[in-house]
C-alpha cells in the first residue's frame, strides 16, 4: 500500500470539492445530496452538514444510494452481492441532485448510480462530485466538481479511508484483486 494523500491532504482535497460545489448550487431550486455506498455516503454526510447551513432555505435532504443490483458486472463477481437498503426519504422531482462518490475512474459505479437514482423520481439536474479523479474511463462521465485528481497505474487501485469509517484520513494504492 502506498499512500497518495495524507489527512491534511485529504482535508484540502474535500475543500476544493466542497468550494466548487457551494459556487454551482442554484439559489431557486431545491437541492439534495446522495452518496453512493460507502464511502460517497460518509463524504455526503459531510458535505450535507455544511451545504445546509449555507443554504437552510433550499436544502431538501442528504440520501444514501445502494448501487448493487445496478451494477453491470454482477455476473462476473464472485457470491452474492451485497445490497443494502438505499436511503431516499424525500421527493427528488424537480430537485438538484448532488451525487457524491469517493473515486471516480471507469464510469460504471456512476451508470451505476444514475439508472438507480432516476427510479426515485426525476430531477431537474443530477450534478457529480468526486473526492478523487483517478481517469482511467471506459464510459463517457465526467465528474463536475473533483476533490483532487491523481495518476496511479493501471495495476493498482485507489483506497480512500475516512476517520468515520476507517478510524483514520488517507487515500492510497493498493494491488488490484
Amino acid at each position: 500500500m502506498k499512500q497518495l494523500l495524507n489527512a491534511d491532504q485529504v482535508q484540502t482535497a474535500l475543500e476544493t470539492l466542497y468550494q466548487a460545489i457551494l459556487a454551482d448550487i442554484p439559489a431557486d431550486l431545491p437541492f439534495a445530496v446522495v452518496g453512493i455506498r460507502t464511502r460517497g455516503e460518509t463524504l455526503a454526510q459531510r458535505i450535507a452538514t455544511r451545504l445546509a447551513d449555507d443554504h437552510p432555505d433550499h436544502f431538501v435532504g442528504v440520501g444514501v444510494l445502494d448501487i448493487g443490483f445496478y451494477r453491470d458486472d454482477l455476473s462476473r463477481r464472485r457470491g452474492a452481492p451485497l445490497v443494502r437498503a438505499t436511503e431516499i426519504d424525500f421527493d427528488l422531482d424537480g430537485a438538484w441532485v448532488l451525487l457524491i462518490d469517493d473515486v471516480l475512474q471507469t464510469g460504471r459505479s456512476i451508470r451505476a448510480a444514475l439508472q438507480a437514482l432516476l427510479d426515485f423520481g426525476r430531477p431537474k439536474t443530477i450534478r457529480l462530485g468526486v473526492l478523487i479523479d483517478r481517469g482511467g474511463r471506459e464510459l463517457p462521465i465526467a465528474a463536475d466538481f473533483v476533490g483532487a485528481s491523481v495518476d496511479v497505474p493501471d495495476g493498482k487501485r485507489i483506497q480512500v479511508h475516512l476517520a468515520e469509517t476507517d478510524g483514520e484520513e488517507s487515500v492510497c494504492t493498493v494491488k488490484k484483486d
